[in-house]
């Protein structure tokens, strides 16, 4: 019997990680990696699992200096703090294992601080090192033969985290994505064969994430649609379980713009109570889009404009994430980047400098033009020298943009612009099921109002800027005077705590602070 700490290193100050804005929600992270309980459920039950994200609490070095195993995760954006926790590992002599996506693509960045190294997928070779390691003969680099059949992961130990201390939990219906990005390492890792659980294990991970507290869940998927005709099947058995329990979760999910081709996925997202999706845009320049591959954007059908419209209308909020920095980008891509985001009504875009990942067909080609920044952290905030921009114009560029979609004027306008003048309706089928049943309409209501209202006394509390202070109130004012609606009162607090987020991350870059690229 061995006793196993799994650690999720600290994320950096991050456009999705909400770290100022997590106080106003009263929790200490947005949402659990989804590896940390899905190891523990693979663990044989003879060990002891201790899972740590230290998002959420600090590290007791005392305590793995005295456990059997240290294992760590992580993302590109966890590199330098995954480092500074093996340094400070194995000074004490831990025994340190390490896996995740970064990993996966740098192999060797941990040289001489890993004991084991786990590349890509290990819902096979995890237990297979365990029972080896048990055994005395355990070898130091696994990497599965096949990809994970997703019929058979387990469902995740949510029991093990503290969930109290999230405010959105995590579930994976499926993996991989069949399209082509030369950017993105979806395909490195996972593949271009999307895999997916059966609608019995993603049930019974909704049951088990409720039954730990949570009723709100992203769905980690990188493209929940990568297999239209399979997703549709789990979600129709979603929207029955929905039913059955009278709506008891909102969901959050990712997927690509072809979604706008499809009315009856669509539709089922919706009946399935998915409040938002978030798609890869990336550029409203074309060029750019067939230079790396990104053509499921420009298929026929409509514009992407059209397509984002035509998934709003459903109800479904549409966030993005946006890039800047392609070899078909020149000055023109910051003016363009600001309308395109204005006119799709998109109020939060992850704006981010394209970044070249290892192992990816971009870094390849980038590496052998002579046009990769190797230095650790790059200069300039991306390790990608552009063809067209200058460094210095590619981050002052970004800034920019990144400031001016941010001014409050500009983020509250495209909120305006989607829920008080094209006056979507978010969660619908919820809310038409629930019309049958008054009692828990009026429950759902009060908890929608009680939430905005603790978002909103917080704000006026933990906000310095008078300013901004101010802001927030009139925009919330103004939306009581044109749409009284509990769900979007909860929706405008929450947006105001993301805007402040935000601002605060713009203004510590402006003066100095690190350059955060999302990418």
């Amino acid at each position: 019997m061995a006793h196993i700490i799994i650690i999720n290193p600290r994320f950096e100050t991050s456009y999705w990680g909400m770290e100022h804005a997590l106080p106003l929600f009263d929790v200490k992270a947005n949402l659990p990696v989804a590896c940390l309980p899905l190891l523990a459920a693979l663990t044989p039950a003879e060990h002891t699992v201790t899972l740590v994200d230290e998002n959420v609490e600090p590290i007791d070095y005392d305590l793995c200096a005295q456990a059997d195993i240290v294992a760590l995760t992580g993302m590109i954006v966890q590199r330098f703090r995954m480092k500074e926790i093996l340094t400070e590992l194995k000074g004490r002599n831990c025994f340190t294992v390490v896996g995740g996506p970064w990993v996966t693509v740098k192999e060797d960045y941990f040289e001489g601080l890993v004991d084991v190294t786990f590349i890509g997928e290990a819902e096979e070779t995890w237990p297979q090192f365990l029972l080896e390691w048990k055994e005395g003969r355990h070898v130091r680099r696994y990497e599965q033969s096949d990809k994970t059949d997703m019929s058979k992961v387990p469902i995740p130990r949510f029991d093990l985290l503290k969930m109290d201390e999230y405010a959105l939990g995590s579930l994976q219906f499926s993996r991989g994505c069949p399209f082509t990005c030369d950017f993105c390492d979806i395909i490195v890792v996972f593949g271009r064969k999307p895999r997916i659980k059966t609608s019995a294990q993603i049930i019974a991970e909704m049951e088990a994430l409720l039954s730990a507290g949570m009723d709100t869940a992203f769905i980690v998927d990188d493209n929940l649609i990568g297999n239209k005709k399979a997703i549709k099947e789990v979600l129709r058995e979603v929207v029955a379980w929905q039913e059955r329990n009278h709506y008891p979760m909102t969901f959050l999910t990712e997927a690509s713009i072809d979604l706008a081709d499809d009315d009856e996925l669509m539709q089922l997202m919706v009946d399935a109570n998915i409040r938002i999706v978030f798609i890869g845009i990336e550029t409203p320049n074309e060029a750019a889009l067939r230079e790396t591959k990104k053509l499921q954007n420009l298929r026929k059908g409509g514009t992407m404009l059209e397509k984002i419209h035509s998934i709003q209308q459903t109800g479904m909020e549409v966030w993005c994430g946006m890039i800047l920095g392609f070899d078909s980008d020149d000055a023109t891509i910051f003016d363009a980047q600001r309308i395109f985001i204005k006119d799709a009504r998109i109020v939060n875009a992850m704006i981010g400098m394209l970044a070249a990942i290892p192992k990816t067909p971009l870094y390849t080609r980038l590496e052998k033009e002579g046009r990769l920044d190797h230095a650790d952290p790059p200069a300039y905030g991306t390790n990608v020298i552009p063809l067209n921009l200058s460094r210095e114009t590619l981050r002052d560029g970004y800034l920019a943009v990144l400031s001016d979609l941010h001014q409050p004027a500009a983020y509250f306008d495209r909120l305006d612009a989607l829920y008080l003048d094209a006056r979507i309706q978010p969660e619908r089928t919820r809310l038409r099921h629930l019309r049958r049943h008054p009692i828990r309409l009026i429950a759902l209501n009060l908890m929608w109002a009680f939430e905005a209202a603790g978002i909103f006394t917080r704000l006026m509390r933990r906000v310095q800027e008078a300013d901004l202070r101010n802001i927030y109130r009139k925009r919330l004012w103004k939306l009581l005077l044109r749409r009284r609606s509990p769900v979007i009162l909860q929706i405008y607090a929450i947006k105001c705590a993301m805007h402040y987020h935000a601002h605060k991350m713009v203004q510590q870059m402006q003066t100095g602070g690190d350059i955060v690229n999302s990418f």
